[in-house]
Order: C-alpha cells, then sequence, then structure tokens
C-alpha cells in the first residue's frame, strides 16, 4: 500500500526525502490513543516497510505530537465502547473486546520495535501510558524540557499490560518495578537519568536536534542498519558467545554485498557513500 493512499483521521503523514515524519493529530484529547489511530500507525508504518527499494524508500520514522503533547494514552471513550461491546454480546460469542482492543496496542508496539526502519520520537508535554510505550520502543527518544511522563494505570486499577515487556527491555528491571507501583511520574532530566529518553532540550531546539539526529541516522546504510537492529535485538536475549558465527556471518554478508562494497570504495576515495547523497 502506497502512503499516500491511506486515509488518515487521527494521524497526519508527510514524507520529505526518506523520513516520514508521522504526527498524531488528536490535540484536543491531547493525542489520546484511540483504536482508529492505532491502526492508522500501523498501517502508514507497513507501507514505509513496503517502500523499501523504491526510489520514495522511507528509511527513518519521526513520531510526534500535535498541540504540545506527545500522547494522554488509551482513549477511555474506546474503553467504555468496548465495555459496552462486553455487555451486549452473545453468551456464545468468546471475544472478548476489551481484550482484542489491548491486544492491538500490543501489536502496534510489537511493530515499531521490530521495524527494519530507523524510529525517532520526539516528547513534548503529556507522555502517558501507550505514549509511555512508543517512547520506550524508539531507536532515539528526544524529549523537550515540557515533557512529563506518567504510567498511571495501576492509579485507575488496571494495568500497564502491553508497555510492561517494553518497559523492563528499555529501563531495566528495577526501575521497570518502581515506576510501575509508583505510577511512574518522570520529568524530562529523570526520563533521561534512567535511560528512558537520549536527550533533553529546549522546545525551540528541537528542529536542529533532530536534523542532527536524521542526518546520522541517514549517513548510515539502510541495509546495514537493519541488520544491526536484527542482531542488537538478538543479542539482549543471548550470550555474546552465542551469536559469534551468526554475528561472522552477518558481517561477511555486509562486507561483500553491494552496501559494503560502495561504503569501502566511498571512503577510500574521501566521498560520501551513494545512500548518503540524498
Amino acid at each position: 500500500m502506497h502512503l499516500n493512499a491511506i486515509d488518515l483521521v487521527a494521524v497526519h503523514a508527510q514524507q520529505t526525502g526518506a523520513t516520514l515524519h508521522i504526527t498524531l493529530n488528536r490535540p484536543e484529547a491531547r493525542n489520546a490513543m484511540s483504536l482508529q489511530m492505532v491502526d492508522e500507525l500501523r498501517r502508514l508504518l507497513a507501507a514505509a516497510e513496503a517502500s523499501a527499494g523504491t526510489p520514495e524508500a522511507v528509511r527513518v520514522v519521526v513520531l510526534r505530537g500535535a498541540g504540545g503533547h506527545f500522547c494522554a494514552g488509551a482513549d477511555l471513550k474506546d474503553m467504555a465502547g468496548a465495555r459496552m461491546q462486553l455487555m451486549q454480546k452473545a453468551k456464545d460469542d468468546p471475544a472478548d473486546p476489551i481484550a482484542q482492543a489491548n491486544a492491538a496496542f500490543g501489536q502496534l508496539c510489537a511493530a515499531y520495535s521490530s521495524t527494519p526502519l530507523a524510529v525517532v520520537v520526539v516528547l513534548e508535554g503529556t507522555v502517558m501510558g501507550g505514549g509511555f510505550g512508543l517512547a520506550c520502543v524508539a531507536d532515539v527518544a528526544i524529549a523537550t524540557d515540557t515533557a512529563s511522563f506518567r504510567l498511571p494505570e495501576t492509579g485507575l486499577g488496571v494495568v500497564p499490560a502491553q508497555i510492561a515487556p517494553f518497559l523492563v527491555e528499555r529501563l531495566g528491571y528495577s526501575h521497570a518495578k518502581r515506576l510501575a507501583v509508583t505510577g511512574g511520574r518522570l520529568n524530562a532530566s529523570a526520563a533521561l537519568h534512567v535511560g528512558l529518553v537520549h536527550m533533553v532540550v529546549s522546545t525551540a531546539g528541537v528542529p536542529e536536534v533532530l536534523d542532527q539526529v536524521l542526518a546520522d541516522i541517514l549517513a548510515c546504510a539502510p541495509g546495514a542498519l537493519s541488520a544491526t537492529k536484527a542482531l542488537i535485538a538478538k543479542a539482549r536475549l543471548c550470550a555474546p558467545s552465542d551469536l559469534i558465527d551468526e554475528a561472522a556471518a552477518v558481517f561477511s554478508a555486509a562486507a561483500q554485498g553491494s552496501e559494503g562494497i560502495e561504503g569501502m570504495t566511498a571512503f577510500m576515495q574521501k566521498r560520501k557513500p551513494q545512500w548518503a547523497q540524498t
């Protein structure tokens, strides 16, 4: 599916070169995540991934929110609707609409976590619940000094179910437990301290910092970046010694491939490689 063929209501998307900028676009609700937003975000990512190898290929996805906030978590109207469906469904219908809605968000996080594309988030204002989860799965997280992070689920009598695995992966077991049992309130400085975000800048400083991050990413070969992300994902679950042979095979394939040859040739000729020309 081509990016331009996707009907968008809850988000806005614009491609600039090899970068797809996606803006959560429900500012009246501090960009609370509706099921429609989840669906649109997944379809945009799928289309971006499918563009590989074309002249319009997307190499980086940037996520941010409209109206000075990133995301206020799940849309409670959607949850209420799911409860209503649960009350009205036939007794012989095994489907649980609440579980289905929750799983849809988990699938969204998993998709953005495992994508071969680079993912950058710009975090401003409210970053709660599902927004917190998206922050955790990004490759690069830039926060402004206005950002306020919170895991409100346990205070509402529910569980940060789909966020929990990514919270542990990003912050480690100790910090994840602490945030989960305290309702997880962090300002931008504290988020930087625990490793949730990678840099904190002023709102006015975002364009310059984002441009530099994108330039650094686009200087990397897209295939090598994808293979590196996949290898790092495996490395977090394996002992280093268990990956020696696989890592050697990945390196050899890259070195003998078109990107490896172009990269080393460009280095010897003291020029930028072809993928960094755009």
